[in-house]
Parts: structure tokens; sequence; C-alpha cells
């Protein structure tokens, strides 16, 4: 699909350099930081409850309970 976008110099310089060490068009390339873009924004939709920041956890995460933090805090030196 053919469209004009109004991109600032540095951008496409960017994208210019990266096609060339890729070895693909100009849209590819930005076609495709485009999608990691828009894929990073949708995974981060919900970073905030009541007003504090969430991480993301591993599968194999250990929850965070009083206990482990006790026990941490004591095996200081």
């Amino acid at each position: 699909m053919r469209t004009t976008l109004a991109i600032d110099d540095d951008v496409l310089a960017a994208a210019k350099h990266l096609a060339e060490r890729e070895q693909k068009s100009i849209g590819e390339v930005i076609s495709t930081l485009a999608r990691q873009g828009l894929s990073r924004r949708t995974r981060s939709t919900n970073t905030e409850r009541n007003g504090i920041p969430l991480l993301s956890s591993r599968k194999a995460s250990v929850p965070v309970t009083l206990e482990l933090v006790n026990q941490l805090r004591d095996e200081q030196p």
C-alpha cells in the first residue's frame, strides 16, 4: 500500500541506514519498526494499578510475600 508520511530527516536517515545494512527496502524497515513500536504499546496498556506501576513477571517467578521480605532482610549482614 502506498501512502505519504512526513518523517523527520534523522528518522529517514536511520531507516535508510538500516535498510542498506539489512538489504531491505526503506518501506520494509519502517513497517517492521512501526509494528514493533505498536506491539510494545499494546502489551503495556495495563502497566498501572491504583497509581502504582506494574512490572511484568516471568512464568517461573515467585510472589513476594511478607515472609520472603523478612527472610531476605534477616539474611543481610
